[in-house]
């Protein structure tokens, strides 16, 4: 048995799955099998970042610390290093550029860098990061290309805030803090929402406060926390982590949660309402740890594979009103994709 729970296997999709120290896993049925990526890709490496093309679902990309850029053409059997030379820091984020193939972006510690020629070569781009922050090297967790704007970039950065270019990374604004802590500028996740009809785009971010919600482009943000947890660190509000615009319908949110990081409990909120009003997701069993990681893909309707820190992988494919869990379990999971199997 593949799954339990109340779902099963995502039929027709491929899940990807990047860890800490093992590399990197695929499976090509659904979640019912997992193939370890042992050549190239480095099987024993951290894959902190995974995504998946917006111009081809089989073309895969993936950073890994200290080593570089890799990519599949397959959907993730087969990997050849692209670019070798983005190795000199830990690697936490990777975008492929919606409105141009050719552009991708990395995040690291802290770093950031391009490629205009699919990553052949990168450039270091001046985001004025500096060097240190309350937890030591500032971390670029989230890349981000505005979908409704191709010179809007934006970036999540743990603990600095949120950074924005208006000139795809030629100049970069720090915005101001989003709270009243440092560590509400400790983000972890950052999603773009554009609702149907609204000459505004809306910044979403995850902070260990809860949600933030911006309507004025990130100059400032309102706050909703989530209900804590009966058990861990005895927080009375949920730490939030990644969030999530489902593709093609602005008005789901997801957000992964947990009592803290690493965590022992996990859980997800979602929306259906554009963030007027959040459930807490009817999981089979408890996360072991906070849920961070999760996936969509445009062409694979009402599926989401979402992931806990230490390793177990939850799937629907009803956008989220019942759920299974695969039986197949990792170490530290790091970065989700998913996309069509053929």
């Amino acid at each position: 048995m593949a799954a339990t729970g109340t779902a099963t296997a995502l039929d027709g999709a491929t899940i990807g799955i990047g860890t800490v120290g093992a590399g990197a896993w695929f499976s090509f049925d659904g979640g019912d099998r997992f193939r370890h990526v042992y050549r190239h890709l480095e099987p024993e490496g951290n894959v902190r970042a995974m995504t998946v093309s917006p111009h081809d679902p089989a073309t895969v990309y993936a950073v890994c610390d200290r080593v570089g850029l890799f990519v599949s053409r397959d959907r993730g059997y087969l990997w050849e290093p692209v670019n070798k030379d983005v190795c000199t820091e830990d690697l936490w984020s990777l975008t492929v550029d919606p409105h141009d193939a050719d552009t991708i972006y990395v995040g690291g510690r802290p770093t950031l860098y391009r490629s205009v020629d699919g990553g052949a070569t990168f450039d270091a781009l001046p985001t004025g990061l500096g060097p240190n922050c309350p937890i030591g090297a500032p971390r670029i967790t989230n890349v981000v290309v505005d979908p409704a704007d191709r010179d809007g970039l934006w970036l999540g950065v743990e603990v600095d805030g949120i950074y924005h270019s208006s000139d795809r990374g030629a100049t970069f604004t720090h915005l101001p803090d989003p709270g009243e802590t440092p560590f509400h500028g400790d983000i972890h996740g950052l999603a773009l929402r554009r609702a149907t009809g609204a000459e505004r785009t809306q910044v979403l971010i995850g902070t260990p406060f809860g949600l933030g919600t911006s309507d004025d482009g990130g100059q400032s943000f309102a706050w909703r926390s989530f209900e804590g947890f009966p058990i861990g660190s005895g927080n009375p509000y949920a730490y939030c982590r990644g969030v999530f615009v489902w593709p093609n319908d602005p008005d789901t949110i997801l957000v992964g949660c947990g009592d803290y990081i690493p965590g022992r409990i996990g859980a997800i909120e979602i929306s259906r309402d554009g963030g007027a009003s959040f459930e807490r997701a009817a999981l089979p069993v408890p996360p072991n740890s906070t849920v961070y990681w999760m996936a969509t893909h445009p062409d694979l309707p009402g599926m989401i594979a979402a992931a806990s820190v230490f390793g177990q992988v939850f799937v629907s494919a009803d956008t989220g009103r019942s759920w299974a869990k695969l039986d197949r379990e990792f170490g530290e999971i790091r970065s989700v994709t998913l996309a069509p199997s053929a």
